[in-house]
Formats: C-alpha cells, sequence, structure tokens
C-alpha cells in the first residue's frame, strides 16, 4: 500500500486511472469536475419523473390526448427507469462508469428532444419510454462514485449533495414544470435539458477515469435474468400506479400485468440465485447496514414521492389552484431542503448518525401529524410550518441513510448495490402512491357515506342549512334556488369527506414516520464516517 501512495505522489502529471480510492485527503480537480456532472446529470434524470405532472392537461391538449392515455407520459418514465437502475450496476461493470454515464445522459438528451417533437400520444409514450430506460443509468453511477471516489472523510461534503439531489429535484419537479409550461409551452419541459445534457455528456467522456471495463462479462450476460427483472419490475409499476384507480384486479390489464409480474418474479430471482454472473447481486443485503438503509430508503421514498403527491391533489382538489400556483405555495419545502444540507452534512460528522434518523422521522412526522387538522380554507401560510418539517426532515434523514447502506460496502459490491439502494426508494415511493391512491378513494366513499347519513330530510339542521341556502340563492335571478342550494350542499359534504380522507392518509404518515424514529433505536451504532482516510475500513 505504502509502495502504491509513493508511485501516485511520484507522478502528478499522469491520472489514477486505476485507482478506485484515493488515500488521502486530497482530490484532484478532475475527478471533482467529472462527480459534479455527474450529480447535475442524476438531477436531470430524477427531475423529469415529476416534471410533467404539474403540466399534464397542457400536453393532453397539445397532443390531443384522452384522459386515460395522458397519465402513460409519466408512466412510462417510471417504468422504464425502475428497470434500468437495478441493471445499471451490472453495465457499470462491464462498460465502466464512462461509457455507460456518457451513453446514459447522451441518450437522454436525444429522447429529450424527441419528446419536444412528439406529434401524437404514441410517440410521446415511446420517447418517454426510452427517456426514462437510458436516463434511469445515470441515478446508480452517482451513488457508487461518491463512495467509491472519494475518501471517508469528504463524505460531510458529497452525501449531503447526492441527498440533496435525491429529494429536491422531485420535489421542485411539479414547480419547475409549472413555471416552464406557462411561460413558455410544454415542449421546453424537454427542450431544456438539451445543451445541459450535452454538456454533462461531454465532461463525462472527458473527464471520468474512475474504473475500466470488463468485457469479458458481455459473455456471461444473464438474458434470461434481464427479461425476467424487466418483467417483475415494469408489471409491479403498471400495477401499482394503475391498481387504485381500477379497482385493482378487477381490471383485465392490471390482472394480467399481475400474471407477468408474478412469473418475471419468480425466473428473475431463480437466476439471480443459479446464474454464475446474475443481472442484479443481491448479496448486498447480506450486508446488516446495507439491508435497514434500504429499508429506511424505502419508507423515505413512501413519505418523499407520497407528500409531493398528496399536497397538490389536495391544493388543486379543495383549493382550485393552478400548476402554477401550487408550485409557488409548495416551493418552500426545497428550499428548506436546500439550506438544511450544509448543516446535515456537518451534523453527520459529529453525531450519532442513529440519532439523526431519528430527529428526522420524528420532524416528518410531526409535520405530517400538523396536517391532520386540515381544513379547506388551508393557504400557503397554514401550510408553511409542514413543509419546512418536510424539508428539513427528508434532508436530515437521507444523508445518515446513504453513509449507512452505502458507506461502509467494499468497492467491488458498490456498483450493484448503488442500483439497488435507489430502486429501494423509487419502489417505496410507487407502492406509497398506491396505497395513497386506495386509501384515499375508500376512506372518501367511507366519509361520504357517514356524513350523507346525517345530511338527509329527516336532520333539523340539514333542513335549516338548505332553507338558509335556498333563500340566498332566491335573490339571484333566473336560477332554481331549491336545485342550487342542493347541489351546493351535496359539494359540501363531499369537499368535507375528501378532507377527512386526507387526514386519514396524513395520519397513517405520521404513525409510519413515528414508528420508524423508535425503530433506529434497534440498529447498532455505526462505524464513525470520519475526518481521517481509513475511517470506511
Amino acid at each position: 500500500m505504502a509502495t502504491a501512495t509513493i508511485t501516485a505522489g511520484s507522478m502528478p502529471g499522469r491520472p489514477a486511472a486505476a485507482a478506485p480510492a484515493l488515500p488521502a485527503d486530497h482530490m484532484p480537480v478532475r475527478r471533482v469536475v467529472a462527480f459534479l456532472a455527474m450529480v447535475f446529470g442524476m438531477f436531470m434524470a430524477i427531475l423529469d419523473i415529476q416534471i410533467v405532472s404539474a403540466s399534464l392537461s397542457e400536453i393532453q391538449a397539445g397532443l390531443s390526448a384522452s384522459s386515460d392515455e395522458i397519465p402513460w407520459v409519466q408512466t412510462a418514465y417510471l417504468i422504464a427507469e425502475v428497470v434500468m437502475i437495478p441493471l445499471s450496476g451490472f453495465l457499470s461493470r462491464m462498460l465502466s462508469t464512462r461509457v455507460l454515464f456518457t451513453t446514459a445522459a447522451a441518450g437522454f438528451t436525444a429522447a429529450s428532444a424527441l419528446a419536444a417533437t412528439a406529434t401524437n400520444i404514441d410517440q410521446m409514450i415511446v420517447y418517454r419510454a426510452i427517456q426514462g430506460f437510458i436516463g434511469g443509468g445515470m441515478i446508480p453511477s452517482v451513488f457508487a462514485a461518491a463512495f467509491t471516489i472519494f475518501p471517508p472523510s469528504k463524505r460531510a461534503v458529497v452525501s449531503p449533495m447526492i441527498g440533496l439531489v435525491a429529494t429536491l429535484a422531485p420535489t421542485i419537479g411539479p414547480t419547475v414544470g409549472g413555471y416552464i409550461s406557462h411561460a413558455m409551452s410544454w415542449h421546453w419541459l424537454f427542450l431544456i435539458n438539451v445543451v445541459p445534457g450535452i454538456l454533462v455528456a461531454t465532461a463525462a467522456w472527458a473527464l471520468i477515469d474512475f474504473d475500466k471495463p470488463n468485457l469479458k462479462l458481455f459473455s456471461k450476460f444473464d438474458w434470461w435474468g434481464l427479461a425476467g427483472m424487466a418483467a417483475f419490475l415494469g408489471c409491479m409499476e403498471y400495477v401499482l400506479e394503475e391498481g387504485p384507480n381500477h379497482d385493482w384486479l378487477q381490471e383485465p390489464a392490471v390482472f394480467a400485468c399481475a400474471i407477468i409480474m408474478t412469473i418475471g418474479g419468480i425466473v428473475f430471482f431463480w437466476r439471480v440465485f443459479t446464474a454464475e454472473e446474475p443481472i442484479v447481486d443481491l448479496r448486498a443485503f447480506s450486508n446488516v447496514n446495507f439491508a435497514f438503509g434500504s429499508l429506511f430508503s424505502f419508507v423515505v421514498g413512501i413519505g418523499l414521492y407520497g407528500l409531493t403527491y398528496l399536497y397538490p391533489v389536495f391544493l388543486g382538489r379543495i383549493r382550485g389552484y393552478d400548476s402554477m400556483m401550487i408550485g409557488e405555495a409548495l416551493f418552500v419545502s426545497g428550499l428548506a431542503m436546500f439550506f438544511t444540507a450544509p448543516i446535515a452534512g456537518i451534523l453527520s460528522n459529529k453525531i450519532d448518525l442513529r440519532l439523526m434518523m431519528m430527529i428526522g422521522f420524528v420532524g416528518f412526522a410531526t409535520g405530517t401529524w400538523w396536517m391532520t387538522h386540515l381544513t379547506a380554507d388551508w393557504d400557503f401560510y397554514e401550510l408553511l410550518i409542514p413543509q419546512i418539517l418536510r424539508g428539513c426532515s427528508m434532508m436530515l434523514c437521507m444523508v445518515p441513510i446513504n453513509n449507512i447502506a452505502l458507506g461502509t460496502l467494499p468497492p467491488e459490491r458498490l456498483k450493484n448495490a448503488s442500483g439497488l439502494f435507489n430502486l429501494t426508494r423509487n419502489l417505496g415511493g410507487a407502492v406509497g402512491l398506491a396505497v395513497i391512491n386506495t386509501v384515499l378513494i375508500d376512506r372518501n366513499a367511507f366519509h361520504y357515506a357517514r356524513l350523507a347519513e346525517h345530511v338527509q330530510w329527516g336532520s333539523a339542521a340539514a333542513q335549516n342549512k338548505l332553507q338558509n341556502m335556498t333563500q340566498n340563492f332566491e335573490q339571484t335571478a333566473g336560477l332554481d334556488a331549491t336545485s342550487a342550494a342542493i347541489s351546493k350542499l351535496s359539494g359540501m359534504v363531499q369537499q368535507q369527506a375528501a378532507l377527512l380522507s386526507f387526514m386519514d392518509v396524513f395520519m397513517m404518515l405520521t404513525v409510519l414516520f413515528a414508528s420508524l424514529g423508535f425503530f433506529v433505536l434497534f440498529i447498532n451504532k455505526p462505524a464513525p464516517q470520519g475526518g481521517g482516510g481509513g475511517g470506511g475500513h
């Protein structure tokens, strides 16, 4: 080891291309710039999951798509991305980080440009699927590089950076999308990726020198494993996306995908345990820290994507906000994350990571508990404290989770493990959204039925309310006062039922995150992330 250090130090003009990690605190500028380019590429890939969510109505109008077809603009991206994320570990070992990341950045950029040229919904779905699949290769590469090329003493800077991007990008996606589509047109949701994408791809090809390709792995590529994984994860994503809105297995397409998912899962896990070089190496889960970190990442995915979905639905359905107003109201969470990231980095070196996670989980639970007192009048200022708690707590969770999950793995395991770790967060989001949607639908029906029992002709309070409303409407010329009053009263009942169902979901999230804060007590104390170069051994 001493010889290697002397040799590297005696040839300052040559890049250490094959070295997986630097023993000293000094980092070559070349590697830092390469890593920053990778981080920006990951930001674009994650941002594009949510950037269209606030602008689907504009895209629908532009492509003359039906209301059933337009959700596929988002679903196609998610399904394709969730297949690539775990696959990227094998591809990175086979092709090298440089080739995989450059190809992913260039392909993502080209697919973004194609999506902007789409003239019908079929083209858009195909281009979005390509965009999600190729772009998904960038995300795990950044996590693997962060824990491979940087010494443990640099993790207080690096871990908050990638944690911030992973949480901030989906949070501000609807806001950014709303601004772009209002200021210009929906085409710019995709065109805006082109110039940064070209720069990222160029920088990646010129600067990344972290590892070497192993082309011999191509002859051992497990095609059956890939087919099984694609069927398993792709159909699972579809079932979770579409199931809540179509009464789950009662819908033929969801039922068919559930069967394909089951068969794909059997093939995938059979190949994982029997293939010479499995497409995904699950041995990383034998590391207790990684297993717990992945579990926490799954739950963080539920909170991250769940609230990114819930807040806009509340503001749109109850308050009647458009995409621009929703974006402005929810920008606080992004600011809170941004300002908490450096604090989280400092704390990760100063206090027990378990305590830091507990503070994050309890803070998140406090924010969702605050939302259980929701009313139809809640606006920016009422949502301010819950959003600040959400943003700060998410960063306090993500940084220690990243360090616990990936910080103690050997370098040869990191590429596969990074794909699995990111997959758990995405699957957590998919499962969380499915459960949230199901609860919203079921509890809304339940609360409406209960409230309707009290708003009947036999109810004195209901009769008085209806009579007062009828008198008010009688003062408006050309209106059937009785019908208008009944319609208004029905709308009030529906709104209250929707509010109560939102409260139920926020209470469910409160219990989940509060219990996780307690569960952290049972984890073994992680090794310190330390100030020296050998802290990760």
